[in-house]
């Protein structure tokens, strides 16, 4: 495994890391996501992503039992707050980070997180008051870094404007082959002012490995054929889409590298990412995704994966 340094931050995070949107929140059996995170540590990876939406708290909760007996300083770790978690608890309030905050780090059994993120961004609150609340949480060393996930131009621009508050240190957005709007403003304007780029769904949940294919029945075992686990996952089923991932694996054979090790690989050539967010369900999930860490796509394969995808993006989820 090879780390990259997050942003600003002194923080050295793996390239690739364990995420836990759909699947530690319920949507896999709690042995098998146990096991998930016991094969991330075993292949190097030091960077857990979550946040309190996911299973309102469940996945906070399962971390905070996984992790317990693993000295604190061995991983990094990442939650985040904006969606509903009660009916008046939401959104970016100082009274919503500092509750929110104090509640994720009980689940967590931890006295700080390496990361706090906005997982939104919240038209309903002064942006000050955001930037005031979370420089406090900085300052009083529950978090030791902040940032946020899929934020605009505009809003990004705004924050870092800002004079005498805390700095964000990492975006998160969602960029994969199939989605790649980023690109385009986000990762300049971050990498101008020292933001890095932690980005979630480089697999495209699941398409970019390539087992779905055009006209064929959705294999039992996958992720689109979990109900707990296929939120927005039929907007990446187009047949443009598979008939290109079709394309792409000539490619991956002769890099002897799985699609999904292609698929990473692809996202990790631009070193304004810091880190790669997999959703793994078996821990050979977590070994085949790890082993994307350090590998160099030549400059002629780039060109023919850029080729292949010329088509126009998935829409964004």
């Amino acid at each position: 495994m090879e780390y990259r340094q997050l942003g600003a931050s002194d923080l050295r995070v793996s390239e690739i890391s364990l995420g836990s949107w759909l699947t530690y929140s319920g949507g896999v059996e709690r042995e098998a996501a146990a096991a998930c995170v016991e094969k991330a540590f075993e292949v190097g990876i030091n960077f857990i992503d979550t946040a309190n939406i996911y299973g309102k708290g469940a996945s906070e909760t399962f971390l905070g039992e996984v992790l317990e007996n693993r000295p604190r300083d061995s991983y990094v770790l990442a939650t985040k707050l904006y969606f509903p978690m009660t009916e008046e608890d939401f959104g970016l309030s100082r009274v919503q980070i500092h509750k929110q905050l104090n509640d994720s780090l009980r689940r967590l059994k931890t006295d700080y997180v390496d990361l706090y993120q906005c997982h939104r961004y919240d038209e309903n609150t002064p942006l000050e008051e955001t930037m005031i609340a979370l420089s406090e949480i900085v300052q009083e060393g529950k978090a030791r870094y902040i940032g946020f996930s899929e934020w605009n131009v505009g809003q990004i621009r705004a924050a870092v404007e800002m004079t005498g508050m805390e700095k964000f240190v990492s975006s998160q957005p969602q960029y994969s082959m199939l989605w790649r709007e980023p690109e385009g403003e986000v990762f300049p304007l971050c990498a101008a002012n020292d933001i890095g780029q932690i980005v979630w769904s480089p697999l495209g949940q699941g398409v970019l490995t390539g087992k779905y294919k055009t006209g064929q029945p959705i294999p039992s075992d996958s992720r689109a054929a979990n109900e707990k686990m296929n939120v927005f996952i039929d907007r990446l089923l187009t047949p443009e889409i598979l008939s290109a991932v079709e394309r792409l694996k000539p490619i991956a054979a002769r890099e002897n590298l799985s699609m999904a090790q292609l698929a990473l690989a692809w996202v990790l050539r631009d070193e304004r990412v810091s880190s790669a967010i997999i959703g793994a369900t078996k821990p050979e999930q977590v070994a085949d995704n790890a082993a994307a860490s350090g590998v160099k796509l030549s400059t002629e394969t780039l060109a023919e994966i850029e080729k292949i995808l010329q088509f126009q993006n998935a829409q964004a989820l």
